[in-house]
């Protein structure tokens, strides 16, 4: 394959499409296959030599493709890019003139996540020249994907195993991985519901589910919609390949500030295994209450805590860090009238600075309106009075 000549490659792709074989034409399509490397396809003009064996859209689709290759071979990214958005507009004219016919999804996954690694490579090559405004590429290879998606999403004709719907799953992964890159996550939104309201979305491979499942449940964590992002994100990790170790640390890296708000500390073999001991310590404050550790944690990894985008979820870890702290002072005093000044003291062993009576009351108000603790601040008394049955409710029974 990697040597044949230009004619016995069209040949091929003629033969696959002939015969609606799908994989095989996805496969001649494909920049994961070994013909992309071979010297006699990477052609500046095929356009000629496709037009005398393909019917058309094939032929500039093919023809797309090889320039894309030519571009490749080249380390032009942006030209190559240029040309696979020309391989997917022609793809995407003869995918609509298949009717109740669904041969051609290998090909639409093909092409399309070739278009979106194009993007990004070009955008690269044009953030280095100092050329072109951040995601713009990435923006136009989402609109390219968001018509192959309507194709998809509009096949109400064709039966279930001639559905185009089987190819909305895969899009919407694609584009969550636009979207996510160009920090657009509202745009998450229409396809999630087309998802939720299709009748095949039980029904799609799980290496596609788990991915769909990793996405929505990150959109949910920065929404703080904290118990389906524990869902979604624990779903992705229990479904996730054993053998896909570094997939499965991905999803932890999200999966794992999330259940910490929800009370539950993963254990230190978990951490280990997964080279996660960045959140060895923070864990460790969490539990024992202690801020001071808690801000150590938080400033000796903030780059890795940045990098993932996950510093300001694990910044909501304090008021989780300030409960078990004020639970600790209830416990000691074993009284159900806690005069606010054991707060204080509390707070100032942990070397919280400029702390007044007025910020411990802040900090109790915030704690009662959010369900962690049962009770009132008598102001008269300078109280924290709490309730006789369970004052610090478990975390999960409140997020």
């Amino acid at each position: 394959m990697a040597h044949i000549t230009i004619n016995q490659y069209l040949q091929q792709v003629y033969e696959a499409i002939d015969n609606h074989e799908g994989s095989f034409c996805a496969e001649l399509l494909s920049f994961k296959h070994p013909h992309v490397a071979n010297p006699r396809l990477q052609l500046a003009s095929p356009e000629e030599k496709c037009q005398q064996l393909l019917e058309p859209p094939y032929d500039e689709m093919v023809a797309a493709h090889l320039r894309c290759t030519y571009a490749v071979a080249n380390h032009d990214f942006v030209e190559a890019y240029k040309f696979q958005t020309l391989v997917v507009q022609s793809f995407l004219r003869a995918f609509q003139s298949h009717k109740e016919e669904n041969w051609a999804l290998p090909v639409m996954f093909a092409v399309t996540l070739d278009l979106r690694i194009f993007a990004n490579n070009a955008e690269q090559q044009l953030q280095k020249k100092s050329k072109g405004q951040p995601g713009e590429m990435l923006e136009k290879a989402a609109e390219q994907l968001m018509s192959c998606f309507r194709v998809c999403a509009s096949d109400n004709r064709a039966g279930i195993e001639d559905s185009k719907k089987w190819g909305m799953m895969f899009l919407s992964n694609q584009l969550f991985k636009i979207y996510f890159k160009i920090n657009k996550l509202h745009l998450c939104k229409p396809l999630i519901r087309a998802i939720d309201s299709s009748n095949l979305k039980n029904d799609y491979s799980q290496a596609q589910k788990v991915t769909y499942k990793y996405y929505v449940g990150r959109k949910a964590m920065f929404d703080s919609d904290f118990k389906p992002a524990e869902e979604f994100l624990s779903y992705a990790f229990h479904h996730c390949h054993r053998s896909s170790q570094k997939n499965k640390r991905m999803i932890l890296i999200y999966l794992l500030p999330v259940k910490m708000l929800l009370g539950h500390m993963p254990s230190h073999q978990l951490l280990r295994k997964y080279d996660l001991m960045q959140f060895a310590d923070v864990t460790k404050a969490v539990s024992e209450g202690n801020l001071l550790l808690l801000n150590e944690a938080l400033s000796k990894h903030e780059t890795f805590f940045i990098r993932c985008g996950i510093f300001l979820i694990l910044e909501k870890l304090k008021i989780i860090t300030y409960r078990n702290l004020f639970k600790k002072v209830y416990l000691l005093l074993r009284t159900h009238q806690l005069p606010l000044d054991a707060f204080l003291v509390a707070l100032r062993m942990m070397q919280v600075e400029d702390v007044d009576i007025d910020e411990v009351q802040c900090i109790l108000a915030n704690l009662i309106y959010m369900g962690h603790i049962k009770g009132y601040i008598s102001h008269q008394h300078q109280k924290l009075v709490v309730s006789k049955q369970n004052p610090f409710p478990p975390l999960s029974s409140v997020s």
